[in-house]
């Protein structure tokens, strides 16, 4: 028997690399005739940086830069040959030819330095919280001469339409006199009345990985769908969405850029930095689980296993509609495969012949014992089911 294991992370409790782990630990002891593939899946958020970096070989390095709220955070960064990326992951990055030899493609993940659980929850709030840090990480990959940034962007504590990250770059936001507002949160907005400077020259491509297709304003827009989640609160909505567009057009006009660009698809994608570095740096946006997909081989793996193992947090009807385990059990089931899925939660009603569903937590378990006790009910909920 050959299985694969290709879990995503559960939040607050288990990274993707630890579930995978946990989950071959209980199939060893009670198969230990069984092939076992590990496969930790990333979706753009906490992960996304040290899983692609390892599964190509690439090194990992530390950089401390500016938190979301200002404070110092110690982020990482991976650096991989562009020889080392499959080529089918080569392929969906679209990169002009290299300048430089050997091609390095820096993988950067925003939540290391601008996520949401780098704070706790009393000081979450998008008024206040920059992507400065994660501005600072590109910038560092450029000057050690990556010719490319593929950059994660799930899990941000942010909704400063990249401008804190376009600071680090050498684009500002400026108030009257051309004085840079510093740092150009939210809260400062209404001084902005220009910009100043221009990121694109001597940055390499940027390539962002986002699933998300929600525009930046409007009902589902950035603010609309994701700011609850940083601590928005529901009297503020209509103000951020407005200075957001206010903002996003004054930025358009400086880098002469269409204003349809805050309807792109993906401009909304963590609090908007998908849309600043659209305008302002010439990012292009790609479907995230297909370059995960492709960059881990996914697909020759899947082809080969005859049990698919995947999980995450929580699983329900939502997961089989887009990405990350809900993408993986449908192209196993589409290829013949049985699939189990074990989550915290798992609801599913009427799930497809050949998935089977597995919810970890004991009915009735407050959330933090949950929390705590993932790494044991998985490995027991394994242990039962196989």
């Amino acid at each position: 028997m050959r299985v694969l294991l290709a879990f995503d992370k559960f939040k607050d409790s288990l990274t993707a690399p630890e579930a995978c782990t946990i989950a071959a630990d209980a199939l060893r002891a009670a198969h230990p005739d069984w092939t076992l593939d590990l496969c930790p899946l990333a979706d753009g958020g906490e992960g996304f940086c040290p899983i692609l970096t390892r599964a190509a070989g690439g090194k990992i390095e530390t950089l401390r830069v500016t938190g979301p709220r200002g404070q110092p955070v110690d982020a990482t960064l991976g650096f991989v040959p562009l020889a080392h990326i499959p080529a089918a992951a080569v392929a969906l990055l679209h990169l002009p030819p290299a300048t430089r030899s050997p091609a390095i493609v820096a993988v950067i993940e925003m939540a290391s330095a601008s996520g949401l659980a780098l704070l706790p929850p009393d000081q979450r709030d998008p008024w206040q919280t920059t992507t400065r840090g994660t501005g600072e990480l590109m910038r560092y990959a450029a000057a050690r001469g990556a010719t490319a940034l593929v950059l994660g962007v799930g899990g941000s504590a942010t909704h400063d339409l990249g401008l804190g990250a376009l600071a680090a770059l050498d684009v500002n936001g400026t108030a009257r006199a051309g004085l840079p507002v510093d740092p150009p949160i939210p809260a400062r907005w209404s001084e902005i009345l220009g910009f100043h400077g221009r990121a694109a020259a001597g940055l390499p491509p940027i390539r962002i990985a986002c699933d998300v297709t929600n525009p930046l304003t409007g009902p589902n827009g950035a603010a609309a769908t994701y700011g609850p989640q940083k601590g928005l609160q529901p009297p503020d909505l209509a103000r951020l969405d407005a200075e957001s567009s206010r903002l996003g057009k004054l930025l358009c006009t400086h880098c002469g850029r269409p204003e349809s660009l805050l309807e792109t698809p993906g401009a909304g994608a963590a609090g908007g930095i998908s849309f600043g570095l659209m305008t302002a740096a010439d990012a292009v946006l790609l479907p995230g689980f297909d370059l995960v997909s492709a960059w881990l081989d996914l697909e020759p793996k899947l082809a080969a296993a005859d049990l698919v193992i995947t999980g995450e947090g929580r699983f329900d009807a939502s997961s089989l509609q887009g990405k990350g385990p809900g993408a993986v059990a449908a192209r196993a089931l589409a290829l013949g495969k049985k699939v189990q899925v074990f989550a915290g939660s798992a609801t599913v009603a009427n799930p497809p012949a050949n998935l089977s569903l597995h919810s970890i937590t004991p009915a009735g378990t407050p959330l933090a014992t949950a929390l705590r006790d993932a790494p044991a009910n998985l490995a027991h909920a394994v242990r039962t089911a196989l």
